[in-house]
């Protein structure tokens, strides 16, 4: 076999320079060389990954010797294994991507990687080799989705087949090279008791929240990017009782309901010609076709929020959503943007009327300089005073105390 030559052609007592493997035009040679030799026996790619790796280090280092370089032992097996995920995986990706404590993974440029680990940003030594690199990486990734990434298309926003999310900015719009966000699928999904034991969440509150899911409240939770809204909702949902049918809108599917009795629809963004593209506006109404008890809209951005809020308004008892907001009442605010932008023509008042008629509880949550996640407050919504939304607070963690004998039907005629 062609590939495979004897180590014993070299004479050992030739002297031997130190390679330096911070060089990336070395390691792009070295990659595309051994990779090469690989695709010559094509009966290797059935071997199992260490196997595989065995003759990956021995290519590795058959290539240093003809070339009289010498490389130690540590650097041989880490650059075998470079290689071994290059041809399998995903590259320098591939360890971050199976490390299950890393939640997310920010690439800012080929030799800039971070990962969000328990909460907490930090750098990491893996690199790529030059933006080429990571472009062939990326669009690896894309491939089996049939995303087009290029020039003409620098934007991608995509779910993998493992269930995570990717979003992707290349030059020219990104000025350093390109800049990947991965937010990783979690497969075993946190439940209420790690909430709780997490201190994200009393204990009284906790049964709150979730009695009031299986009551049929309709839920808004509100927070920054990463403070953790996804997760809070799809722990509640798992309190919706089975027999309930249940249809999900998203951008791109993160959900993990529990109930037996789901839909999901996910969005669609428009192809290389601009067309073909569906918005969470459209199914959020055609969800309404379908005999929904809920209706549960991944997050609120848009137009869409008029047509969800209309969907609370009319017997879909119990949904829920989530948006980006600094606060209870700026997640308010932000509905009242979000409903104009739908081109709804009426009064602030009328505006309002409608949110707060749809809306029971508003839940806010951040994320604080340690990583860690909080509920922060819970406001019940109480109508209206003087044409603007009344707010009750039921628990601050300021003082972590909650209302006792909250009664739902109540609503009050004072200033929030």
């Amino acid at each position: 076999m062609g590939a495979w030559r004897s180590l014993s052609r070299h004479k050992p007592s030739q002297a031997r320079e130190q390679v330096d493997l911070s060089d990336g035009s070395l390691k792009a040679a070295l990659h595309r060389e051994v990779i090469e030799r690989l695709e010559d026996d094509e009966s290797l790619f059935g071997d199992e990954p260490s196997s595989m790796l065995v003759r990956i280090e021995s290519l590795v280092r058959e290539y240093f010797d003809q070339r009289h370089q010498f490389v130690p032992l540590e650097a041989l097996e880490v650059l075998a294994r470079e290689v071994l995920n290059e041809v399998t995986g995903f590259g320098p990706l591939q360890p971050l991507l199976k490390d299950e404590d890393i939640s997310d993974i920010l690439i800012n440029g080929p030799d800039h990687i971070l990962v969000e680990r328990r909460g907490r940003l930090e750098r990491v030594e893996e690199r790529f080799i030059n933006d080429a690199h990571v472009l062939r990486v990326v669009r690896r990734m894309l491939a089996p989705l049939g995303r087009r990434l290029d020039e003409s298309s620098p934007m991608v926003d995509a779910r993998l087949p493992d269930g995570s999310r990717v979003n992707v900015v290349i030059p020219p719009l990104a000025l350093d090279g390109p800049c990947v966000s991965i937010r990783k699928f979690r497969r075993e999904a946190l439940t209420a008791e790690d909430l709780v034991r997490g201190d994200a969440v009393t204990a009284p509150l906790m049964a709150l929240l979730r009695q009031a899911v299986a009551d049929r409240r309709n839920v808004l939770i509100s927070g920054a990017t990463g403070s953790g809204k996804t997760t809070l909702l799809n722990i509640l949902s798992r309190d919706i009782p089975h027999h309930e049918r249940v249809v999900t809108i998203e951008d791109a599917a993160e959900l993990q309901l529990g109930n037996s009795h789901v839909v999901r629809l996910e969005t669609r963004p428009p192809n290389s010609e601009g067309e073909g593209e569906i918005t969470a506006r459209q199914l959020v109404r055609n969800a309404l076709r379908m005999r929904p008890d809920r209706v549960i809209l991944g997050e609120s951005r848009g137009d869409e929020a008029l047509d969800m809020l209309q969907a609370m308004n009319t017997g879909h008892l119990g949904s829920m959503s989530t948006v980006h907001a600094n606060s209870a009442r700026d997640a308010l605010v932000r509905l009242q943007m979000m409903v104009r932008l739908a081109g709804f023509e009426a009064s602030d008042g009328l505006v309002n009327q409608i949110i707060a008629t749809a809306l029971d509880l508003v839940v806010h949550v951040t994320r604080d300089g340690q990583g860690h996640r909080h509920v922060v407050e819970v406001q019940q919504v109480r109508g209206l005073t003087e044409d603007r939304v009344s707010l009750a607070t039921l628990y601050h963690r300021n003082d972590r105390r909650l209302v006792d004998d909250i009664d739902w039907q109540k609503r009050i005629e004072e200033p929030a």
